[in-house]
């Protein structure tokens, strides 16, 4: 059964519990929201498309939970707290159960962090899902990616290249059993390190998340810094999974280029390396990878030697992706 569009908006996205700062939500031409006199406000919008960021035939309420949890990780980059969206469906027919199973996963996120859906726009097209995500920060302290400094480290969270490696997986539909389920769910469901990126905002000099592969995103931060910086190779973290399915030159090119980890990466004085660890709460896992230094662009050491490696990461108009 194909729906309209006023009734695809009414029966999924219609009706949700309203936050306290939402005036004028859904079913009007624009949305009111309460302003802040304390707080500044951190807005963020992502677009992925079929075929381009997730594979054709993926399961609608991963595209759903997708689709949030890559804005909540611009506004975790920040160091903000997450509190509404707009949503922009463009949809090739309007299937019902497609679009149960796209709002189920979508809200399931969405209400964990507490983000209501404000308002948007559906019209009939490829599949296209955009999201603009808008949340609060303290004045004044905000993260950005502009305030690395000479001697910095250069940090982490989680373990890179697990997504790519489950876009491997996906692509190929070989591999089965626990692990390779595990670095599928990794691409395909992505945690936003919301929490974490609140964290770093009392010690972190730079940051931002990791999207588009190590090498790439590093290097933008370096650019927005004035710096460049040096990574060690064999610090990089590594996974059970990763090991038990890929060999090192696989794990190696899937933590440098793969990206899609939606993990945060930051700088921070190595005088605060102990302050930097006892931020971990929540046990996502951080790694010191590298130092910034005054020599630009991003390098690579493997085992105590230079290292070139080719491939930096994503651009989209220079890659295909899924």
């Amino acid at each position: 059964m194909s729906l309209g569009e006023f009734e695809i908006i009414s029966r999924y996205f219609g009706s949700r519990p309203a936050r306290e700062d939402v005036r004028v939500g859904i079913g009007d031409d624009a949305a009111v929201l309460d302003s802040r006199v304390d707080k500044k406000l951190v807005l963020a919008m992502d677009t992925i498309v079929e075929g381009v960021h997730f594979l054709a035939g993926t399961a609608a309420s991963d595209i759903g939970y997708r689709a949030l949890a890559v804005n909540l990780s611009d506004l975790a980059a920040m160091g903000a707290i997450p509190s509404w969206m707009s949503l922009s469906l463009s949809l090739p027919h309007g299937d019902a159960s497609w679009l149960q199973g796209f709002a189920s996963g979508l809200f399931e996120l969405a209400d964990r962090f507490d983000v209501q859906l404000i308002g948007g726009d559906t019209v009939r097209g490829p599949l296209v899902v955009t999201i603009q995500v808008g949340g609060w920060i303290e004045a004044e302290s905000w993260l950005t990616r502009s305030g690395a400094k000479i001697g910095d480290g250069v940090f982490v969270s989680g373990t890179l290249g697990e997504a790519a490696a489950g876009l491997a997986l996906l692509r190929d539909r070989v591999a089965s059993g626990s692990d390779a389920e595990y670095l599928r769910s990794r691409f395909l469901r992505p945690e936003p390190r919301v929490s974490f990126g609140r964290s770093l905002r009392s010690f972190a000099s730079a940051a931002m998340d990791v999207s588009d592969g190590l090498l790439t995103d590093l290097g933008k931060l370096c650019s927005a810094s004035g710096c460049g910086a040096s990574i060690d190779i064999d610090s990089l973290p590594d996974s059970p999974p990763m090991r038990a399915l890929f060999d090192e030159e696989q794990r190696l090119q899937f933590s440098l280029a793969g990206g899609d980890d939606y993990e945060l990466l930051f700088t921070a004085s190595t005088d605060q390396v102990r302050e930097v660890m006892a931020a971990d709460r929540s046990g996502v896992g951080i790694t010191q990878i590298g130092v910034i230094d005054e020599q630009k662009g991003v390098r690579c050491v493997r085992k105590g030697v230079p290292h070139f490696f080719k491939d930096t990461g994503y651009d989209h108009f220079m890659s295909a992706k899924a």
